[in-house]
């Protein structure tokens, strides 16, 4: 394959994945938006919120991150039986885990109250977090499906169901946030039912979309016989808890760098949170080009071609390094208009602009080291990845930040300024991970 073919393909298969990441962040970034409108403390509240559940639900995220690289793997060896044999341990497993992260939602939640926030701002968050903290079912479920199907290189379906589901998430967060249709207005809390609703929804349809569609039915006979193998579950394990431990370390950090803003002052979480929402933007659509390169490499992996291995995770890191180069363009150009579609508090957007500067500088940093990880999942090398996300956000990210904001007075921009180191070290780390293990494999 030319470089031009590599670009078509990867293209091909990370543009779905693209726009169907973006639709998982639109859900917060819509609540974000619509909730803004009631004022910081309530924003304040949905970025606490947010924070916790993303924070424990990233870790079942990465563990169905796992089943990608094994189907991707299954179906270049023409193995159909073992490509629906995945996602049925895959089920089992993530319907397991999604029990014991709502309970730890849940207990977490209890102690809302000794995070150090503002009183106004943990009165909304508790009740909000809850009907979220419901909602990691059906997203698991959702998850299981949506990783089968992108190891079998069928990207396009979950981005139409993510898109969908979106859609209904925006028209139900005007009807109960603002009291439409008759219903009462509930502010945050409707927001979070929007949210609950709209994921059971999307984890329905997927499920119904597999399990009837003609073109499944090679995988059915396998998926629906309830014998199941430890193998097959301790692989999934051995891959999807270290891929989970590199999500929570990341997405870990900015969670309670969105905590550490609230002892600077509410403001300061609101701008966050409007900040993080469009960085995250831009990650998730990142990450999509991270799913195509385990995709690519698992596939390539399965066919056992390292020679197109090599290049098609190289013109990954192309794209990814072309695409945040672009948005890190927009988010300077338009750092002081964004933060206006979410709030009219022109202290938050002030800080908020700020902190689109910094967000601005670690695109690059962001988008090599998620499409890192992605490069590495397809080779299922997934221990030293997770040691090198944990040194970046926890050893230096994090003190580094709390250093800078506290100690040395930068405020808000001090906690982003370490983000943006961990970023970067995470970024060089990974792609010195892949070029070693790469050469191994000759």
């Amino acid at each position: 394959m030319t470089t031009q073919d590599h670009l078509k393909t990867n293209l091909l298969l990370a543009y779905p994945v693209m726009l169907s990441q973006l639709g998982q962040v639109m859900v917060g970034v819509a609540d974000s938006l619509m909730v803004g409108k009631l004022g910081p403390v309530p924003l304040a509240a949905a970025a606490l919120a947010n924070a916790i559940f993303f924070f424990i639900m990233t870790f079942g995220l990465g563990v169905s991150f796992a089943i990608t690289p094994m189907v991707a793997m299954a179906d270049g060896a023409g193995d159909k039986k073992q490509c629906s044999n995945v996602l049925k341990h895959g089920m089992v497993v993530n319907m397991g885990l999604s029990v014991v992260l709502f309970a730890v939602i849940m207990i977490t939640n209890r102690y809302l109250p000794h995070f150090g926030q503002e009183a106004g701002v943990v009165a909304q968050a508790g009740p909000y977090l809850t009907i979220i903290g419901f909602s990691i079912f059906p997203f698991l479920i959702f998850q299981s499906f949506r990783q089968f199907l992108e190891g079998l290189s069928l990207t396009r379906h979950p981005m139409v169901i993510s898109i969908a589901m979106n859609v209904l998430n925006v028209i139900l967060n005007y009807v109960f946030i603002y009291g439409k249709l008759g219903f009462p207005a509930m502010g945050l809390f409707g927001a979070g039912l929007a949210t609950l609703i709209a994921r059971t929804m999307m984890a329905i349809v997927i499920v119904i979309y597999v399990l009837f569609q003609k073109r499944f039915k090679k995988y059915r006979t396998e998926l629906l016989d309830m014998k199941f193998e430890r193998p097959v579950f301790r692989e999934i394990l051995h891959l999807g808890v270290p891929a989970g431990l590199q999500f929570t370390f990341e997405i870990g950090a900015f969670a309670f760098s969105a905590i550490m803003m609230g002892w600077i002052s509410a403001r300061a979480q609101a701008a966050h949170q409007i900040a993080i929402n469009l960085a995250s933007i831009t990650y998730m659509a990142a990450s999509g080009l991270a799913a195509a390169a385990a995709i690519r490499v698992g596939n390539q992996l399965g066919k056992g071609d390292l020679v197109t291995m090599r290049k098609a995770a190289m013109t990954l890191y192309f794209m990814v390094i072309l695409f945040m180069s672009l948005c890190a363009i927009v988010l300077i150009i338009w750092r002081s208009y964004l933060p206006t579609i979410y709030i009219s508090d022109p202290k938050v957007i002030n800080i908020a602009a700020g902190l689109l500067i910094i967000a601005a500088l670690f695109q690059l940093s962001d988008g090599a080291q998620v499409v890192g990880l992605g490069v590495l999942r397809g080779m299922k090398d997934v221990k030293i990845p997770m040691v090198i996300t944990f040194i970046s956000y926890w050893v230096v990210a994090l003190p580094m930040g709390y250093l800078l904001a506290f100690k040395y007075h930068l405020g808000a921009a001090g906690l982003w300024y370490g983000l943006f180191s961990g970023l970067s070290i995470a970024a060089v780390l990974l792609f010195m991970r892949f070029k070693k293990r790469s050469k191994s494999m000759d």
